[in-house]
């Protein structure tokens, strides 16, 4: 009897434990996405106030400021990624997030304030280059957190606070634009309150989340795995055990050891040309651009032309981006729930080709001239099959698949890549559907899903329940 009350006090213990290690490595989790909650806001929110600021800006007779102003804060993205990695591998992951929360604050109220569309611009760039930071840091530092067996569905949370900060964004235009009358001219809706005053509200609103990003931050941990691959094991030893015990403690910094030496050169750029990391990098490098080149964040940023080509007024068009970003939330959460079960792998595959064959009907509808709810349903099918895929799978494989050494400027060259293909993407489909129409321009799309998915398939490992040491070793052999 006994012995059965000191096994059972045993177990609770044990259960005590791990339910505490697990709700701190949720927070610490939590807090480090919320930059990819504010890289979701920041990057959506401009759609839904492009009907008025480019009214405001008397833009909107040009394509090509239109293109710019869409397209401005990729640039900076391009910069803040590509100097996330080396950053962070020589000052740590904490103070670079640190900074980048100061620049979205920066950002929300600069934009929202501005009455030069050159100023608009400026603070535009200010913005991307957070998002790049906060793009490539925020996944990285999860995936070097978490433990092997639950790192696919605590990474997800970072997609997860990115399609929340879409969906607030969404929510947040909504609710900030006073209806447009179906009849409103261009001239009426530069002189309402949309286009003098709402869209800057749209964008101010952003720092409130912004200031709890910027405060929470520094509570975070360092990340263990850059401490004890910086020198710092007593440290690690520290957050590794407050995360899953001294057991688990043990483990990671053994594993990190063997790794760093079996190999001693230290990471750089340089280092990433190396004969064995090219085809690791050509993975990384791939699944960005895929996930950009499919063709979804279209849908996102140029709502207003899709949604209005299928008969859809400025107040409608604003309720059915609420739609596609309560289901874009939806679908992201199933993915959590299924990525360290079923595999990035299999999930990977069945976005590529699952758009191939949601782009072939979207294209169709277009062809045929067919709009309205049915143009809504291929739409909202198509970001379902997104979120659950592309959207979360490609963070959590490009945020797994480097080497410690390296992981930082890996990471930034991936979402240096990502954020130059979503450039590409974004200043190119108004010329594309000006010249291909709609249904061409998402035939296309669709084929370069199609091709995805091949490669994918033949090219892209299972990386599944596996510490990042041992993805390590397999994918160097």
């Amino acid at each position: 009897m006994l012995l059965c009350i000191r096994k059972q006090t045993n177990l609770n213990q044990l259960i005590h434990m791990k339910t505490k290690t697990n709700l701190y490595l949720f927070l610490i989790a939590l807090i480090s996405a919320m930059g990819g909650f504010l890289f979701g806001y920041d990057w959506v929110v401009i759609g839904g106030a492009k009907p008025f600021y480019e009214q405001y800006f008397q833009i909107a007779d040009s394509p090509t400021m239109q293109g710019w102003a869409m397209s401005s804060a990729l640039i900076g993205c391009l910069i803040g990624a590509l100097s996330a990695g080396k950053l962070s591998d020589r000052l740590g992951r904490k103070p670079i997030l640190i900074v980048a929360a100061g620049l979205f604050i920066c950002t929300a109220i600069g934009t929202g304030a501005v009455n030069s569309f050159g100023w608009f611009n400026v603070f535009r760039l200010i913005g991307g280059f957070a998002i790049g930071i906060a793009s490539s840091l925020s996944p990285m530092y999860i995936a070097e957190i978490a433990p092997a067996h639950l790192r696919g569905r605590f990474v997800s949370i970072n997609q997860l606070t990115v399609v929340l900060g879409i969906l607030s964004a969404q929510i947040v235009n909504w609710q900030i634009a006073e209806p447009v009358a179906d009849h409103a001219t261009a001239e009426m809706i530069r002189l309402s309150w949309n286009g003098q005053t709402g869209w800057r509200w749209m964008f101010w609103a952003m720092a409130v989340p912004a200031a709890l990003f910027f405060f929470f931050s520094f509570v975070l941990p360092e990340s263990p795995r850059w401490l004890a691959s910086s020198g710092y094991k007593e440290k690690a030893f520290r957050i590794f055990t407050k995360i899953g015990g001294e057991a688990h403690a043990r483990e990671e910094l053994a594993a990190i050891e063997a790794a760093s030496c079996e190999k001693t050169v230290e990471g750089g750029f340089r280092q990433l040309l190396h004969p064995s990391m090219r085809k690791i990098l050509l993975i990384g490098v791939v699944m960005a651009v895929l996930q950009q080149w499919c063709g979804i964040n279209v849908i996102f940023n140029y709502a207003q032309e899709i949604f209005m080509a299928a008969g859809y007024g400025v107040s409608d068009v604003l309720m059915n981006i609420v739609v596609t970003g309560v289901t874009n939330v939806i679908f992201t959460i199933l993915a959590m729930c299924v990525v360290d079960r079923w595999g990035r792998k299999a999930l990977t595959l069945f976005g590529a080709f699952g758009l191939t064959l949601i782009y072939a009907f979207m294209g169709a509808a277009y062809w045929f001239h067919i709009s309205g709810v049915l143009l809504l349903v291929i739409v909202v099918a198509a970001i379902a099959c997104y979120a659950m895929t592309l959207a979360t799978t490609m963070w959590v494989i490009i945020s797994e698949i480097f080497p410690n050494r390296i992981r930082g400027v890996a990471m930034s060259v991936c979402t240096f890549a990502l954020w130059a293909a979503c450039f590409i993407l974004t200043y190119t489909f108004p010329v594309l559907n000006t010249g291909l129409g709609a249904a061409g321009t998402f035939w296309l799309y669709g084929i370069i899903c199609l091709a995805g998915g091949i490669f994918v398939w033949r090219r892209l490992p299972e990386t599944k329940g596996k510490s990042l040491e041992e993805i390590e070793h397999e994918l160097i052999q």
